[in-house]
């Protein structure tokens, strides 16, 4: 068996990473098992070897799609990889729609673009990834596999995300795009899914402690039990709301995490970061609110005795008014909160940002190693 193996001929696939964040944790997870995919999904007559790498830090954002298919061509030329796919969190369109994935039989490079595959973002690059290399490899044409027993739009019904292929079939340069309104909707949940908001959340652990400490204060006070009574549910609602909002607008403008446009940074690519931004914070300050009325609604239980709550009110009281001073409280808490997130470490915070991508510590830029297949 060993010895069949070795008159296989070897195809090398490179599987580069830009930025080493989010896109080097789903390359990781791929990288182990690509070659056994393209052995079932391409060729059992190939033996595959499988490199991962990393790409920019910041990746080039002006010139799109064709800027990293031409930094990734180098990277395969330089490195000597047969073929190389590049998987990048940078949102990207074609003809006004999301481009999912594009490729370039002329460079024999492709890249996926993350956050358009939605949240199942390594379950469909599983599907991807192959289907990609074995269209590169017998659009080529490359002798070494069979023929593609499919079409390139076939691609359409394997990933959800992709609704046609366009672009020039001879050349060999196609390009996978989303649909409109529903490929712009999983193009937004997968910026917020990669941008990853449990890290943001986790990064607001001052803010909610701080929130926390005022949350308590304000339960001691009778003036908050009269004034949670008195106000109506779409007033408090109003109040929640307005402290959502201020708590992100703080986060924003204390930590710059606003992205202007520039000469790297096409308008409209700075517009999807901000978004995805404001979409993550968002997030993360609503899972932290949520986190903060169920603490609130125990304190005040525990602090406040019934007896007391009824003698303040002027009238019986139950579960509801207690859940109704829990949220007025952690509304104006999250206020107090707001102003606590000043003192949350920078580099956190600024991870919250779309288009901040920290240098990464902990991956391999793989030179030399090799994942095989049989």
């Amino acid at each position: 068996m060993a010895q069949r193996e070795q008159h296989h001929p070897e195809i090398v696939v490179g599987l580069v990473a830009t930025p080493p964040d989010h896109p080097a944790r789903v390359a990781a997870q791929l990288v182990t098992e690509l070659a056994d995919r393209l052995t079932e999904r391409v060729s059992a007559d190939v033996r595959w070897t499988v490199r991962e790498g990393w790409g920019d830090v910041a990746p080039r954002r002006d010139g799109g799609a064709e800027a990293l298919l031409d930094d990734l061509a180098r990277r395969r030329t330089v490195d000597q990889w047969d073929l190389a796919i590049c998987l990048t969190d940078l949102p990207l369109h074609a003809e006004r729609v999301p481009l999912v994935a594009q490729i370039s039989v002329r460079r024999q490079v492709a890249m996926i673009s993350l956050p358009a595959l939605g949240l199942a973002q390594l379950r469909a690059a599983r599907t991807a990834v192959p289907d990609l290399v074995r269209r590169l490899l017998t659009d080529a044409p490359d002798q070494r596999v069979p023929p593609a027993g499919w079409a390139p739009a076939e691609m359409t019904r394997r990933v959800p995300a992709t609704h046609r292929v366009v672009g020039e079939a001879d050349a060999g340069e196609r390009r996978y795009v989303a649909s409109g309104l529903i490929g712009r909707v999983r193009l937004l949940a997968g910026m917020v899914r990669a941008n990853r908001p449990g890290r943001a959340l986790l990064g607001l652990s001052k803010l909610l402690v701080g929130a926390f400490g005022t949350a308590a204060f304000a339960l001691t006070t009778d003036t908050i039990w009269q004034m949670g009574d008195a106000l109506g549910g779409l007033r408090l609602a109003v109040i929640m709301l307005l402290g959502l909002t201020a708590l992100v607008v703080w986060l924003i403008v204390a930590h710059d995490l606003w992205e202007k446009p520039s000469r790297e940074t096409p308008a409209e690519l700075a517009r999807l970061f901000n978004l995805g931004t404001i979409l993550t914070l968002t997030l993360a300050t609503a899972v932290s609110y949520v986190v903060l009325f169920v603490g609130t609604v125990l304190v005040g239980s525990l602090l406040i005795d019934t007896s007391v709550l009824e003698q303040v009110l002027g009238r019986p009281v139950n579960v509801t008014d207690y859940l109704t001073l829990a949220w007025i409280t952690s509304s104006l808490a999250t206020v107090g909160g707001a102003i606590g997130s000043g003192l949350e470490n920078e580099e956190t915070v600024r991870a919250a940002a779309y288009g901040y991508h920290p240098e990464p510590g902990g991956w391999r830029d793989e030179k030399d190693g090799s994942h095989n297949g049989r």
